[in-house]
């Protein structure tokens, strides 16, 4: 992953550093103001037509920005009215410069200017805010999300927190957010995914080397992180050299590991077997045709891992919260292969956390949802430093699944995936998710690597299928997710 992939995200202090290092190398900070100013202006120039419209400034550098859009605006001849919140006499630096270009009126910012406004242009608060919103700006900002006004926020809508999404006090819902250089975490995360509306990132002219000196580990998730360590088979390639994934298949709930199967088969595993207990051998040994289906008797999964050409093994789907799930998963970490642990194989050790932990002795992906998380990590924070701190803590790459899945590895690299559409949310999408990172992890994808692809695969199948998908859709939808992502590194290549 580039340092200065468009891809990286940057908390508001590492944003605030970019800027520092931009300015140290000679660009004016009153140039870089003057740009954002001028990308916002751009950007309602091309959604709306002209129209009243009010511009809400804030107090710091978010607030000089939008002294900057309104002056441009009104030379374009837009009838403009600009609030501000505080004193234009407490401005300071580059945010006094840009009030200085302003020839306009300047009004207290207050819930009244709300009158006749056909469009808000919020440059209240950035993307650091650190504090509550409350008083004034709580009542402007509720007044704009009861008139239903469309909003252009202003780097991230005011009350969002940049680094985490959450809502500081009170927030406004924007249509358009115009952000600068690179995201934000709080662009991606939820809630404040939800109140940016369409995210534009504009370049301001900071220089892209400064992102080497800011070294920042979060990312949004997207192949051109992992696709060129993707396994796609090359002309001397067959099934013995693309993987073996062994399931462990449970005596009861057998579609989740079915599930988990095709999945691995799917995305490219050479061969998969599911190990099963006796009493459900046949019911998986009928429904699977291209998939080896083992009897392991009582369920022991020993046997099954003496043939060491099984490379990648899953375990926890439908397997019970037994005893014997937690045996089978200390033997499956004993040999050292490439594991992935969901559902049952992680609450098995709810009580024991740290004895899965200190077992694994190979490359492994966790994948909680939130609530098997909790169980398993006494952790706090976003859900971004939860991530990592859970698999800083664990020692293993965390997949925190939910409509902003977020992966993380224990040197501290994050990503957060948007690609997932609502409808994901059924039974059984995780057990296909298990599947697909094994499949990657069988075929030699680095792990990390391996559990963003898989969770960027997944969502795009489901998008793929639309509303009413069930997760038996989704290993069938995998070949034309992998068509596509094949066929755009081919363009990007050719």
């Amino acid at each position: 992953m580039q340092p200065s992939s468009p891809h990286v995200l940057l908390t508001p202090s590492e944003m605030g550093q970019a800027d520092q290092l931009a300015m140290a190398g000679g660009i004016l900070g009153a140039r870089l103001m003057e740009a954002a100013g001028r990308a916002v202006a751009e950007a309602v120039q091309a959604r709306w037509r002209p129209r009243p419209v009010l511009v809400l400034c804030g107090p710091g550098n978010n607030g000089g920005d939008g002294f900057v859009v309104a002056r441009l605006l009104a030379s374009a001849g837009w009838p403009v009215t600009l609030g501000l919140l505080g004193e234009r006499q407490a401005l300071r630096g580059d945010a006094a410069w840009a009030a200085g270009q302003w020839n306009g009126p300047v009004h207290p910012a207050h819930p009244d200017l709300l009158q006749g406004a056909e469009l808000v242009v919020d440059a209240l608060f950035g993307a650091g805010l650190s504090r509550d919103v409350d008083g004034v700006a709580a009542q402007l900002l509720c007044a704009i999300e009861q008139r239903g006004l469309p909003v252009c926020a202003v780097d991230v809508p005011s009350g969002i927190d940049g680094e985490t999404g959450a809502v500081r006090g009170a927030a406004v819902h924007a249509a358009l957010t115009v952000t600068f250089f690179r995201k934000k975490p709080g662009h991606l995360l939820l809630p404040g995914r939800q109140y940016c509306g369409e995210t534009q990132v504009a370049d301001i002219g900071i220089p892209q080397h400064v992102l080497e000196e800011v070294a920042s580990l979060t990312f949004e998730n997207a192949p051109a992180l992992w696709a060129s360590r993707f396994p796609w088979p090359q002309p001397d390639s067959h099934k013995y050299r693309r993987g073996h994934v062994l399931v462990a298949g449970g005596g009861q709930m057998t579609g989740a590991a079915r599930l988990v199967a095709m999945a691995a088969a799917r995305v490219g595993a050479g061969l998969v077997t599911v190990a099963a207990p006796a009493q459900a051998w046949s019911i998986y040994a009928t429904a699977l045709t291209s998939i080896m289906v083992e009897n392991l008797g009582e369920g022991d999964l020993s046997s099954a891992l003496v043939d060491t050409r099984r490379n990648a093994i899953v375990l926890g789907p439908g397997a019970g919260v037994t005893e014997q799930t937690r045996r089978n998963v200390l033997a499956a970490a004993a040999t050292g292969r490439a594991l992935v642990l969901d559902a049952d194989a992680l609450t098995v050790f709810t009580e024991k956390p740290d004895e899965l932990f200190s077992a694994l002795r190979g490359p492994c992906v966790l994948t909680p949802h939130d609530g098997e998380f909790q169980r398993l990590f006494q952790v706090e924070g976003d859900r971004l430093a939860r991530a990592r701190a859970a698999a800083r803590h664990s020692g293993t790459v965390v997949i925190l699944k939910g409509a902003d899945t977020v992966v993380a590895e224990p040197g501290g690299r994050a990503v957060i995936n948007v690609s997932a559409p609502p409808w994901l949310a059924t039974a059984g999408a995780g057990d296909v998710l298990a599947g697909v990172a094994a499949g990657l992890l069988a075929q030699g994808m680095p792990v990390f690597e391996s559990a963003c692809a898989a969770v960027w695969l997944h969502g795009r199948a489901a998008a793929l299928a639309g509303p009413g998908l069930i997760s038996e859709d989704l290993p069938g939808l995998l070949p034309q997710a992998l068509r596509q992502l094949y066929e755009a590194g081919e363009s990007a290549g050719a």
